[in-house]
């Protein structure tokens, strides 16, 4: 095999086994999404390490309560996540609450955000970053 073929191969790999580990992150994360929420059908995915933060633009509609789960690996509190108006004021950060896996909260007026999200690095370097966002029933 040619070098070129190997570093194909690996690529390949590294690709799936990182996949794999979202999927698994995915699952996880949806014990925190009860029957009360349907999902935006968005996928909020990313691959962080150390003190990487991976960034979502999401838009929350007016007069709706929404909820917001956020996982790496199969245990919770290892993902800080920080929710951002539009000129980057913090509305709410899971630090303040222990890393809690999940945030219920309602929307008055329609509004663009980033959410942020970061490992804790106490607990761990490198993972899967999932965010599961749904808007209640």
């Amino acid at each position: 095999m040619t070098r070129f073929t190997l570093l194909t191969l690996a690529a390949c790999c590294w690709t799936l086994a990182t996949t794999a580990q979202c999927d698994s992150t995915a699952v996880f994360c949806e014990s925190h999404m009860t029957s009360d929420y349907i999902s935006d059908g968005q996928n909020y995915r990313a691959l962080v390490y150390n003190d990487q933060v991976a960034e979502f633009e999401v838009t929350f509609f007016g007069n709706t309560s929404y909820r917001i789960a956020a996982c790496t690996g199969n245990s919770d509190g290892n993902l800080i996540f920080t929710v951002y108006d539009q000129e980057r004021n913090p509305l709410f950060t899971n630090k303040d609450f222990g890393n809690a896996p999940y945030w219920d909260f309602n929307v008055e007026n329609t509004m663009d955000v980033v959410i942020e999200a970061r490992l804790e690095e106490q607990h761990v370097s490198s993972g899967c970053a999932v965010l599961l966002i749904g808007f209640k029933q």
